[in-house]
């Protein structure tokens, strides 16, 4: 499998050094949305979308207040999965399946840019998505991205242990290198999706966390301002603390064997993708 890594958004929220840990209070913060694009037998697969097209072209509608206020996203069309899969020569058509960590509009809100796509999501996540129980869950999920009518495939059953975490495997129509792995805590079906790329794992670890200074360093740590909007955003604070720390250890126990990222550190995002970059086959060797 060739893997390519993808900035589906630019979020430039307020707080400067508050929320992205670099220099600077009175600056917008930079965030990413990191996709990932897997070339496989069975087509090309998207981990995430980020934003869509329609999102950029008619934000406030699409997006809502709450959104737009705290991320500020850039809300450039060649930022889409969309515009990316075509300036890399494929056709959007090639995307045959998506699976997503979880239903935020920055993560699967590109979905409605690829309506012949299975959608593969945990069930848990399908129905927080579609009951919108919660205030905070009236807030994230916005229906107008699932109207269209997703092929969604979802998962409840659980499958064989992961380096110890639980996993869902064999996800229908995808090669048994890409599994589903269940992070509760940012939202109730919130998963990581790992990639077994012949040389090791990569884990996307969603929202699971959200700097690198959490899973990545001897002594945890996270910006003021990206901790408090954590802590505001997740659903279970408790499993998604029970997480990092399971995060932590597989990062310390298995450096060598598993490469962690969540979705918007941007940091994390340019070592991926050098890191990828710099050992990846030529596509002719791959074919």
């Amino acid at each position: 499998m060739r893997i390519h890594h993808l900035n589906c958004g630019t979020l430039c929220p307020p707080g400067g050094k508050l929320v992205d840990g670099s220099a600077g209070y009175f600056r917008s913060a930079r965030m990413v949305c990191h996709v990932l694009l897997i070339e496989t037998s069975r087509g090309l697969v998207l981990v995430d979308t980020g934003l869509g097209l329609d999102d950029v072209a008619g934000a406030s509608s699409r997006l809502g207040k709450t959104f737009l206020g705290l991320a500020r996203p850039k809300l450039d069309p060649l930022e889409t999965a969309a515009r990316q899969v075509e300036w890399l020569g494929f056709r959007r058509e090639d995307v045959r399946h998506v699976v997503l960590t979880h239903l935020d509009v920055d993560h699967a809100g590109g979905i409605v840019d690829f309506p012949w796509a299975r959608i593969h999501v945990r069930g848990a996540e399908l129905h927080a998505a579609t009951v919108r129980a919660d205030p905070k869950e009236k807030e994230r999920y916005r229906p107008v991205h699932f109207r269209h009518g997703p092929r969604w495939e979802s998962y409840d059953e659980e499958g064989e242990p992961w380096f110890g975490f639980r996993a869902v495997r064999q996800l229908r129509g995808l090669p048994p290198e890409i599994l589903m792995i269940p992070l509760d805590g940012h939202t109730r079906g919130h998963a990581g999706v790992a990639v077994d790329t012949g040389a090791g794992w990569l884990l996307h670890a969603g929202d699971a966390y959200f700097f690198r200074g959490e899973i990545h360093e001897a002594r945890p740590r996270c910006p003021p301002g990206l901790r408090l909007f954590q802590l505001h955003a997740g659903i279970d604070p408790v499993a998604r603390a029970h997480n990092q720390k399971r995060l932590r250890a597989l990062a310390r126990e298995r450096a060598g064997e598993v490469r962690i990222f969540c979705s918007h550190d941007p940091v994390e995002f340019e070592q991926a993708r050098a890191f990828t970059e710099e050992n990846a086959l030529p596509r002719r060797i791959q074919a």
